[in-house]
């Protein structure tokens, strides 16, 4: 028995509204300063085994200052063209920039500034991403959109919106039509709350992930024949959502089974009915997350409290060494999430830059790690920044969105800086380090990521 049923189909002929006025100024984002002296934290180079008890010593670094800020260069904007980690259990920030997988759009909620004792109205925005000057075409309604409404771009330039209308969830697409806004119904999901997830690598499709009585439905809301379509239904509470290819078929949820237990990333198979796999299992109590994945080297960015809390760690896809959890992404006082990993960097996992949102008292910055280094690399963000959104260019230049009251649209780039080879660690050496890592204990399962679906089916190609 399923909680929610589906209303309304294909229907759904395109309809313009007025276009609202002709300039609108998004407002700040979340974003804040970058911290004072922005430096890099070094790392011990010490390799955590999975299910081990306690923590390394020396927990807790802090970054240090020194290193100079990376002044990033603003691409030109214009404000209007002629003519985007949010996990299901995390509330929506209206404000927030979500990318398509190749960066070339990307769609968010704005408002103009409220007028005195008034309310912000808020309606879609597109931004482009991909040509010489990045610009934002406003997409208004007859009236404006709830806060709590969601958009997610697609790969042809349309916008897909999900609103709550009392107790369904409805999806139209958007589009600009001259100086009006086009809209077509996809139809409705009757249910009291659903997320939308990361747009898929294939560019048309979007899926929304919803609660059943007793399990999590998984329903295609863009890019199916006949309107909303339930795909999946996952034993379990779910969220998150990950891609693990680049044909948009294997997605990685964080699934708390029926009644209670840790939560274990697992694979879903949307080409085998929703077949669902262990993914994570790196000691059998631990809660395993999955946050990022990158389909062409197989590095994945977890979260886990298997070395005794909740720390960020890295794998390979298909590899039997253990997780690692480098000291680097620990910063004292600070919480580090990744957002974006580099593509292009075949069977090349270490060598991948990893973009991280650095959240502090200060407010939010902008993280560069790889995997081969020990050091955190910390750049102030430019004024604006949709906090933790952005993509990596294959030859290693970091992309990231802005706006602010001198400019509507815009895009600020960051290239990697390199790793030199750190010294030894007194009493070990770096190679001794990978070793220990290659010799998890017996009581423990490391990372069974070579069982899943996804890695079988690379082997058969």
């Amino acid at each position: 028995m399923t909680a929610c049923a589906i209303e309304g189909g294909t229907a759904g002929a395109a309809t313009a509204a007025d276009p609202g006025p002709d300039t609108a100024d998004p407002g700040p984002d979340t974003a804040g300063p970058g911290p004072d002296g922005p430096g890099v934290a070094e790392e011990t180079g010490e390799a955590m085994e999975p299910g081990g008890s306690g923590e390394p010593a020396g927990a807790g670094e802090s970054a240090e200052a020194g290193e100079p800020v990376g002044a990033a260069s603003h691409a030109p904007a214009t404000a209007h063209a002629p003519g985007v980690p949010h996990a299901p259990d995390v509330p929506h920030a209206p404000d927030a920039l979500t990318l398509t997988s190749d960066g070339a759009y990307g769609a968010r909620l704005t408002a103009a500034p409220a007028p005195p004792g008034g309310q912000r109205a808020w309606y879609p925005e597109r931004w482009t991403l991909d040509g010489p000057e990045p610009y934002a075409v406003p997409l208004p309604l007859n009236q404006p959109e709830e806060p709590d409404a969601q958009v997610v771009p697609l790969a042809d330039g349309r916008v897909l919106i999900r609103r709550r209308v009392a107790d369904r969830q409805a999806f139209s697409l958007l589009y600009p039509t001259g100086p009006a806004t086009g809209e077509l119904a996809l139809g409705a999901v009757e249910c009291e709350g659903m997320v939308l997830l990361p747009p898929s690598p294939d560019g048309r499709s979007v899926y929304g992930l919803s609660a059943g009585d007793h399990s999590s439905l998984l329903w295609l809301v863009a890019g199916g024949s006949f309107g909303p379509e339930l795909v999946a239904e996952v034993p379990g509470h779910c969220s998150g959502g990950v891609w693990l290819d680049r044909a948009g078929r294997m997605l990685a949820l964080d699934r708390r089974p029926p009644g209670g237990g840790p939560v274990k990333a697992v694979a879903v198979d949307l080409e085998r009915n929703g077949e669902v796999t262990p993914l994570l299992q790196i000691a059998p109590a631990s809660d395993d997350r999955l946050l990022l994945a990158d389909a062409d080297s197989g590095l994945l960015l977890i979260r886990s409290n298997a070395p005794g809390h909740d720390r960020l760690g890295w794998g390979v896809l298909g590899s039997c060494l253990p997780v690692r959890f480098p000291e680097c992404l620990r910063p004292a006082d600070l919480a580090v999430t990744p957002f974006a990993v580099q593509p292009g960097q075949m069977l090349m996992p270490e060598s991948c830059a990893v973009a991280l949102r650095v959240d502090g008292p200060a407010g939010s910055w902008v993280g560069i790690w790889r995997p081969q280094g020990r050091r955190l690399h910390q750049f102030a963000a430019p004024e604006g920044w949709s906090a933790g959104a952005g993509f990596w260019s294959r030859d290693g230049v970091l992309h990231l969105p802005y706006a602010n009251a001198s400019t509507p649209c815009g895009v600020a780039f960051l290239d990697a800086p390199g790793d030199e080879e750190p010294p030894p660690e007194a009493g070990g050496t770096a190679a001794d380090e990978q070793t220990a890592a290659a010799t998890p204990p017996a009581v423990c399962k490391p990372v069974p990521l070579g069982q899943a679906p996804l890695h079988r089916v690379a082997s058969t190609d």
